[in-house]
């Protein structure tokens, strides 16, 4: 995706304004209006339904790991990934005007928000409160007048919602950075010549080493994977899929083989997308 080409149109996200997600939008798609969904559901179905052109979606955090719900819901959506984007995190502690730190007796946020500031909130011997969104927690600490609560949150939300920054840049360490899919109704082949990512989701056959089997063909092809996680099929723990990231096209002579290898040791196999390596990789 070419953001600085194409029409302007709406990009989904999931949370209110002033999320992350929200910055992520605007910082990758500039010509595109933000349009805030209340879950990721939403999000994915505001573009399958003609409301947005694309969808920013949070997949990964360098520091608290994978973002829950998102590989379940990607195979299933009838989207496609089209691009990459990176976003450095850095949260604020976001508290009441007039409020101080030392007034403050509970700090709510987004669990993978929390998970990322855990230590500072640790040092200040703060208990924590699990939200839905960070900018929505944002917004209902500046309609209840409490100056004994605070958010972790974005400078963005501050100012939104009119909230003091108590402390800055409180993530638990400076390489705080989300990764961040973007998805459209249609595929968007990149090409060949620059950097490319190949994702796709398969189920091994329910043979032993299988799984070794399957992969044995990107050893022996030489493709890079940059990523392999598992996850439960329906509830299943014997039914088990697996969500992968590759570096190049599946049109390049290696990679085909690999992915012919993948196939033959795989009940099920489905690309979610081919699009441009970003530069924060």
């Amino acid at each position: 995706m070419n953001s600085a080409t194409e029409p302007a149109g709406k990009i989904a996200f999931q949370g209110e304004p002033g999320a992350y997600s929200h910055l992520a939008c605007e910082a990758f798609a500039p010509a595109f209006t933000p349009f805030a969904c209340p879950t990721f559901e939403a999000a994915l179905a505001a573009v399958r339904d003609g409301a947005a052109e694309r969808a920013m979606l949070p997949i990964e955090n360098s520091l608290a790991g994978r973002v829950s719900d998102i590989h379940h819901l990607l195979p299933d959506s009838g989207l496609h990934i089209v691009a990459e984007h990176f976003l450095a995190v850095r949260h604020q502690l976001l508290g009441r005007r007039g409020a101080r730190l030392s007034d403050i007796r509970v700090v709510r946020s987004h669990a993978m928000a929390l998970g990322q500031v855990r230590g500072f909130l640790a040092r200040l011997n703060i208990p924590a409160e699990v939200t839905g969104d960070t900018a929505g927690a944002a917004r209902r600490l500046a309609q209840s007048g409490r100056l004994d609560e605070a958010v972790i949150a974005s400078a963005k939300a501050a100012e939104l919602y009119g909230l003091d920054i108590l402390a800055e840049n409180v993530e638990d360490a400076g390489h705080n950075t989300t990764r961040f899919l973007v998805m459209a109704r249609e595929a968007a082949d990149p090409g060949r010549r620059a950097p490319v990512v190949t994702t796709f989701v398969f189920e091994v056959r329910n043979i032993p080493a299988a799984l070794y089997k399957a992969l044995g063909g990107f050893a022996t092809n030489g493709v890079n994977m940059t990523k392999l996680e598992s996850y439960m099929l329906e509830g299943s723990f014997s039914a088990t899929m697996l969500y992968a990231d590759i570096e190049g096209h599946p049109e390049d002579a290696n990679v085909r083989l690999a992915l012919e290898e993948l196939a033959f040791f795989s009940t099920q196999f489905k690309l979610l997308g081919v699009y441009p390596s970003a530069r924060g990789r």
